[in-house]
Order: C-alpha cells, then structure tokens, then sequence
C-alpha cells in the first residue's frame, strides 16, 4: 500500500504544480481534471502495454479508496477545516446548520431514494426500493472537503459561506448515520422486529452522533491545556495537535462512536481556544502552517485518487442514462431539502430564494459518498449505485465547482 500511496501522492503533487503554474483552478478541480486526462493514455495503453495497464490499476486498487478515506486522511482533513471555522459566526447560524444537518439530509434521503427508484425502473434497470434510500443515504450530505476546497475560491458572502461550510461539516457525520441506519433495515432479517431494529437506530444515532461530539470535545480539551502550556516549544505544539486527530481517531474506532463528527468538535474547539486565526504567537503559525500544508496533501490525494478511480468502471448506457437523471433528481431533492427548513427560520433577507439558490448549487457531493457506495456488497446493488454516485460526483465538482463564484455574482446582482 505504501508504494501506491507514494506513488498518487507523486502524481497529486505534479499535477497540482501544473494546476498552479498554468490552469489556475481551484486546486481540487484542477486535480480531478488532470487526473480524468491521464486516464486517456492509460486506458489507450491496455493493448500496447499491458504490463504497464495492470501495474497502475494495482496501483489504484491497493490505495483502497474506502478504507483510506474513512479510516484514515478524512479525520485529518475535517480537522483541518474545523480549526478555521470560526465558532461565534457558527453559532448565529446554528440553527440553519442543525437544520439543514438533520432534516434537511432527511428529507433529501427520502426524496431521492423515491424518486431513484421510479426512475430506475423506467430505465430498465433493477434497484430494490431500500437500495434506492440508501443511495439517497450516501448521496444526501454535502462533502466539508470538497465544499471548503471549492469556497476558499468563490466569492460569496460570509453568513452564506459560514452556512455552507457549517452544514457541511456535520452532516457528513449525521449522513452516515442515517445511512448505517437504513442499511441496518436493509440486511435485517425476520428475526429483527420493527421494535428492535427503531431502537437499535436510535442507539447508534446516540453512540455515533451525540457521542461523537461529546468525545471530540474531551480530546479537543485534553489537547487544548498541553498545548497551551508550550508557548515555547511550538514544534511540540504541532505533535499534539497531530495526536489529537491520530489518537482521537483511534480512539474513536473503539468507542464505536463517529470519528468524522469527533474530530469537527474537537477542531472548532481547538480552533477558537488557541485562536488560531489569528497567527500571531509562535505557536499559531506553526500549528496554522502544519494543518494547512496537510491540507493541501491530502486534498490533492483524494481528488487524483477519485479522478484515476474512474477508469476501473465500466459505464454503460443505461448506468449514463440514470445517471444523468438521478443528477436532475439529486439537485431537486437538494432545493426541497433547504428550502423546507429554510421556510421555518426567521430571516432578514428581501429574497431568501436567492440564497437558497446558492444552497442548493453549492452543496457539493464528493469522496465521502464513493467511500459509502464502495462499501456496499453486490446483494445491495453497489455496482449500479456505485456508477451513477460517481456521476454525480464528477457533474457536482466540475460543473457545480467552476461555476458557484460565477452564479453567486449572478444571483446577487
């Protein structure tokens, strides 16, 4: 595995000196480009060089896309993300965030799977009902990577940003859940009562959830009074806050309790305590610096590793087809899910559609809805699920991705 990690990190690294020095793009689009042009020569090279074809599909295949990014670089990069968040604009937006976290997911879960599943079958194709909800489950909450990679470019206002980022930051953690829950349904036998299994979800949104947050605040503490006791040692600094996300993300795994969500809190808390915004004391620029150049490594890892993933897929025109739609449906379920719970809040704007506009394009999907497909076995139809996440993935970072500054300026002229 470390042959092939060191070997995407090469390419995430040249590509991303390419994006800088000629295309320009925010670097997670760049990425995911280069990365979908190389995969041209590669393909072509099955029949000339074959040897060469198999060594880089091993190459993508041995990276384990799943298990690298759930187990591994997401903590790292929610971490990273979180430590910038600033706590007091998140909180006047708390209950747009807790809304569009909880009920919005819901809602769009629901409105999706339903829709998906009429929609497969008017193409031919075959998705059990509960497959479609979980579909619906992975395909739901907005990825905090992809969205705080992309509005680090876009010029949208800052309550706006503050919504987006805070939505997406969280409801990553509550998705999952909601889709753990479903899947549940999905593989419960008739040994399992509807009483059961409603308490067994309740359970795990408990455990994973809740407690998820409640742990990342311990861990964020803990962290917090080592590293306010080493205003002279800043390397040592950086070490801990390493540990917290390292530790924590073990600690996490046997706790049962929900990783992504744990390292959110604790790096909002972390963040806002040692002020790390303002990079003024020693140990803020080195903690600032670490996060941010870790950052940087393991955006450009996953984007080239979504990218080259792609090639190992074989599209066909019904997968496209369904595809294309379930992108219309996707996009649909995303306006009702942030529109219904936008309509309970009270808001000083003349025309909250206009922000419930940018919302809705601005909600990206990304690597933590591959990694759920990915870990669908071939009874709950992942190869089918499998295909039109990635087409919506592509369609959300590249299409929605390139044009949200553009269609912000738009809305708000």
């Amino acid at each position: 595995m470390f042959e092939s990690f060191s070997i995407v990190f090469t390419i995430a690294a040249l590509f991303s000196y390419i994006n800088y020095k000629w295309l320009k793009l925010p670097t997670t689009i760049g990425l995911m480009i280069l990365s979908l042009i190389l995969i041209i020569p590669i393909t072509l090279s099955e029949t000339i060089f074959p040897e060469f074809y198999k060594f880089f599909c091993d190459i993508i295949v041995n990276a384990d896309f799943k298990t690298l990014l759930l187990d591994g670089i997401l903590s790292f990069l929610l971490f990273a993300g979180a430590l910038h968040v600033n706590f007091a604009a998140l909180a006047k937006e708390k209950k747009s965030i807790l809304l569009f976290a909880t009920l919005g997911v819901l809602i769009s879960t629901f409105i999706v799977g339903g829709l998906i599943y009429f929609a497969a079958q008017l193409c031919g194709l075959e998705l059990p009902f509960l497959h479609a909800l979980l579909f619906g489950a992975l395909i739901s909450p907005t990825d905090p990577i992809a969205v705080m990679a992309i509005l680090k470019k876009a010029n949208i206002a800052k309550s706006l940003g503050i919504k987006i980022e805070g939505e997406s930051l969280f409801n990553d953690g509550i998705g999952v859940v909601v889709f753990s829950g479903i899947l549940l349904i999905a593989m419960a036998t008739g040994e399992h009562s509807n009483t059961e299994i409603g308490m067994e979800i309740g359970a795990l949104f408990l455990e994973e959830a809740v407690g998820g947050i409640f742990y990342g605040l311990v861990i964020g503490f803990l962290g917090l009074k080592l590293i306010q006791s080493l205003d002279d040692n800043p390397q040592l600094a950086v070490m801990i806050s390493l540990a917290v996300v390292m530790g924590g993300t073990a600690g996490a795994f046997m706790l049962e309790t929900s990783a992504p969500l744990a390292m959110v809190a604790a790096g909002i808390f972390l963040g806002n305590k040692i002020h790390i915004s303002e990079d003024k004391s020693p140990v803020q620029k080195a903690i600032n610096s670490f996060w941010e150049i870790l950052d940087d490594v393991f955006n450009g890892i996953l984007f080239v590793l979504i990218g080259l993933a792609i090639h190992l897929l074989e599209f066909n025109s019904s997968y496209i087809i369904l595809g294309a739609i379930a992108i219309v449906i996707v996009l649909i379920a995303r306006f009702v899910s942030v529109f219904l719970p936008y309509s309970l809040l009270k808001h000083d704007e003349k025309k909250p559609i206009k922000t419930i506009a940018i919302l809705t394009w601005g909600g990206l999907r990304g690597g933590i809805s591959i990694a759920l497909a990915l870990s669908l076995s071939e009874d709950l139809s992942s190869d089918l699920i499998l295909h039109i996440t990635y087409i919506i993935v592509l369609f959300s970072i590249i299409v929605q991705g390139l044009t949200i500054g553009v269609f912000a300026k738009k809305i708000y002229k």
